[in-house]
């Protein structure tokens, strides 16, 4: 399994920490958000993550650059146009080897999900793609059926987690990456047109947006390691 950070955007949330900084490269518990998602998918057993930069691009390229990291670590650029989560994942597709899943996870996320467990699913059911999800409040929810399959979004349903495991296969389906697209609304439209996009439902506790200033806050008191 390979790895996809998501951590090109804006960080508008996080103002004024952003006003210098890309999200990625903001702190928690003394460690940027871009470390703590890079150490998760290693500890995962990844050993190729993609990171894709936009906001910052020249800091987020010295900062991958300078550190060590266990794994191989490439940049997929798009400092020229930001791409949303759809474009973004595809744009960049040729970075990967093409050959097995990718676990793609927004840096603005830290859980305590068992991401070997997540891959397991996805191939046990055959999907797609497998969308970590949970019982929590917020305004965009998903609705499964009873196999746990994506139907739509719904009023009542399951929020998505930032976290998904996705096959190689799934990169001929999407649009070409000459415009920014968000990923959710592309997965429901290969849903409908007949390809499995499954579910992983996690415990909505132990699991943090920290994309806005009072989840940062919450982050620090977690026991992080």
């Amino acid at each position: 399994m390979e790895g996809f950070v998501l951590a090109a955007g804006l960080g508008t949330r996080l103002r004024p920490l952003t006003d210098d900084r890309p999200k990625a490269l903001v702190e928690v518990g003394g460690m940027t958000l871009l470390e703590r998602t890079i150490h998760t998918l290693e500890a995962a057993g990844i050993e190729h993550i993609v990171v894709n930069i936009h906001h910052f691009a020249d800091k987020m390229r010295a900062f991958v650059g300078s550190q060590r990291w266990k794994a191989k670590v490439d940049i997929s650029d798009e400092s020229g146009l930001l791409l949303d989560t759809g474009g973004g994942l595809k744009k960049a597709a040729p970075l990967f080897a093409g050959t097995g899943n990718i676990l793609v996870h927004n840096v603005d996320i830290l859980s305590e999900i068992d991401l070997r467990d997540v891959e397991r699913k996805h191939e046990a059911d055959g999907n797609l793609v497998t969308l970590c999800v949970s019982s929590r409040e917020t305004k965009r929810l998903l609705e499964f059926d009873g196999e746990g399959r994506l139907v739509g979004r719904a009023e009542h349903g399951l929020a998505f987690s930032g976290i998904s495991v996705v096959s190689p296969a799934l990169f001929a389906l999407l649009p070409e990456a000459d415009h920014p697209y968000p990923v959710i609304d592309e997965y429901i439209r290969l849903s409908l047109e007949g390809h499995r996009i499954g579910s992983y439902i996690h415990p909505a506790d132990r699991w943090l947006d920290v994309g806005k200033p009072e989840t940062l806050e919450l982050a620090k008191r977690w026991k992080l390691s």
